[in-house]
């Protein structure tokens, strides 16, 4: 028998399985139950996740036969790897600091410098912040300047007295009027004035330094405001377009405009998605710049820069952030940027040390050096998931896209109000969902490290201008806040405050609930004694007494509750009734029965966790 006839044999014995049996099987093996609630994952995008997906699903994607480096781009532009470069930022106060990093940095593996200088006037400055760096080899970026034509000047002198190939120098500079005004609530100087700085830029960067990049559209700010992926994406792609109206109709070519643009997004821990969003854009960025008939194939390529979001990093448990930086920067390199910034995992709370530096760093060298992500062309293609994630996203995008042209476009849906209003809604949401605690952020609001202090490490940051259009936040801020006012309470002279978990009969239900009742007031950074087993009713209030505890919580099944809970805290109160009696879970047939005895509260999955240590923290006196 030959190899073929063996194959075509085996084949032959294991026929193919319609999607109509997969789901006749599932529909059996539910019994009954919601395939819609048990199965569907329904998305933030609204996008609606099936449990499996199969070959069919990619049978309708006309772009699935392009290779990489083909039209629409999804897999890339890149055709022999998929390389991409180690971008840090580097904070300059002071520039001589600022470009020993900088070297530092480099020499041990960043590839791009990013740095975030305000002032930078005069021309020794420059020479003093790239001195020892060779810009043909290391792209260099600005961000957070005062003045950007300013830098133009510097650079471009620089470059020439330093010798290097003008052709060969790459980089951006953080241009964005529009991000300013999402961050400030107004233009600098005026819309205008803006718009007529940028095509002044753009002309003379492609006089003097064609290869850098004047403009870049961040998505970081929506994506730090609560924003979905399409939201981002759409908002990005919006934000692009207006740059490209603008620019063309002050008379500078569309193949100019689009090839000084830089798309910078944020990345999260929602794993696929993110590998997803990055391929959409791609996509439908030639979709949007085909549109004004570029000469050039290269106007419908964009440089895609990415950096590690900040919505959902911690204070708390801060070496938790770095497995989020590992997967987000995994996300990254598999959807294709061509540059990557993980920031420090302590950034949350405080100014960038050379450990955590050294710690974001090796993130990316690790994918690249041990695990290959830079040798491996689009590692999603022909996921059945991901390719079908990825057609929805840039669905929804596109859609969303459209109805801002429709509506004036991205600087009238800025100004009216409408970018706030969409994206706090959604921001409203996922809040909800973390306080209910459906959204787990490990440390913070699930699994908090007991004995873990941060006030002393702690610096505020002020992140938002009063009158800015979009507030940017983490959604662990509100559990943060409970945690360090316990901290504050504490470090003026009270004692910190007790949680008494009285556990008592099926062993199976006291130990489940006595978790849930840890994880829950553990979130407030209150101290947890949890080894005692209640036998006997005067013994535990006499116990309870003893530890000082502000707070008992009863941890049983709910059918032992009826006699024994009522007792004890009918006997705790009768001792103390400052002490504050919850049950863990929600015996409804006895709950009126068990308040009357002295139970003041139950804490149950289907409790806002904020809500109720909010109004615990009140009682307790430890905030106002």
């Amino acid at each position: 028998m030959d190899k073929t006839s063996i194959g075509e044999k085996l084949f032959n014995e294991f026929p193919a399985i319609t999607t109509q049996q997969w789901e006749a099987k599932i529909q059996e093996d539910l019994k009954g139950a919601d395939y819609e609630k048990k199965l569907i994952w329904k998305t933030y995008e609204g996008i609606n996740v099936k449990p499996y997906y199969r070959a069919e699903n990619l049978r309708q994607l006309d772009y699935q036969q392009a290779m990489p480096g083909e039209y629409p781009y999804v897999r890339g532009y890149n055709n022999s790897s998929n390389v991409w470069r180690i971008r840090e930022e580097i904070l300059v106060k002071d520039v001589a600091k600022a470009n020993a990093e900088a070297l530092n940095a480099i020499s041990r593996g960043a590839t791009a410098i990013s740095f975030k200088v305000k002032e930078l006037a005069f021309k020794e400055e420059m020479a003093k912040l790239l001195k020892g760096i060779n810009l043909e080899e290391i792209a260099v970026h600005f961000f957070s300047s005062h003045s950007y034509s300013i830098l133009a000047d510097l650079l471009i002198e620089y470059v020439k007295k330093s010798g290097f190939d003008a052709k060969n120098i790459r980089g951006t500079f953080n241009f964005d009027s529009i991000a300013y005004y999402l961050l400030h609530g107004e233009f600098y100087n005026s819309k205008g004035d803006n718009f007529n700085e940028a095509a002044t830029l753009i002309k003379l960067m492609k006089q003097h330094l064609p290869a850098f990049r004047v403009l870049n559209v961040n998505g970081t700010h929506f994506f730090n405001a609560g924003a979905t992926a399409v939201q981002e994406l759409a908002y990005v792609l919006a934000s692009a377009n207006e740059y490209l109206v603008q620019m063309t109709d002050r008379g500078v070519d569309i193949d100019d405009v689009c090839s000084e643009i830089q798309l910078t997004f944020a990345v999260g821990s929602n794993y696929f998605m993110e590998i997803a969003k990055l391929r959409a854009a791609r996509m439908l960025w030639t979709r949007m710049t085909e549109q004004y008939l570029p000469k050039s194939t290269d106007s419908l390529k964009v440089a895609i820069h990415v950096t590690s979001g900040l919505w959902n990093k911690t204070v708390y448990d801060p070496y938790v952030n770095v497995l989020r930086l590992t997967t987000e920067c995994m996300s990254a390199a598999i959807g294709g940027a061509n540059a990557i910034t993980i920031l420090p995992f302590n950034n949350t709370y405080k100014d960038t040390d050379e450990f955590s530096a050294r710690i974001a760093r090796n993130i990316q060298i690790i994918l690249k050096e041990e695990s290959y992500l830079d040798k491996v062309i689009d590692p999603a293609a022909g996921s059945y998931y991901i390719e079908s994630l990825t057609d929805e996203i840039a669905q929804l995008a596109w859609d969303q896209f459209k109805r801002i042209e429709e509506a004036g476009g991205m600087l009238t849906v800025l100004e009216n109000g409408s970018v706030k209003q969409d994206i706090e809604k959604t921001a409203a949401l996922r809040n909800m969902d973390i306080a209910m605690r459906k959204t787990p952020i490990l440390g913070t609001n699930i699994f908090p490290n007991l004995n873990e202090t941060m006030l002393g490490e702690f610096q505020p940051k002020a992140i938002n201008d009063e009158d800015a259009c979009l507030k940017i936040y983490r959604g662990s801020e509100a559990f943060e806040e409970l945690r360090l006012a316990t901290e504050k309470y504490i470090q003026k002279g009270s004692a910190r405050p007790k949680v008494f978990l009285a556990t008592y009969g099926n062993l199976a239900m006291r130990k489940a609930r006595a978790t849930f009742a840890i994880n829950f007031f553990g979130c407030a950074g209150y101290e947890i004694i949890d080894e005692y087993v209640s036998k006997d009713v005067d013994a535990t209030v006499d116990e309870i007494i003893k530890t000082k505890a502000n707070i008992v919580v009863i941890c049983s099944s709910d059918d032992e509750y009826a006699q024994y809970a009522s007792d004890i805290a009918a006997a705790v109160k009768q001792n103390d009734k400052t002490i504050q009696v919850f049950i863990a879970g929600f015996p409804k047939e006895i709950v009126d029965t068990l308040k009357a005895s002295g139970v003041d509260d139950f804490i149950h999955v289907r409790v806002n966790v904020i809500e109720a240590l909010t109004k615990l923290q009140k009682q307790l006196g430890i905030i106002n």
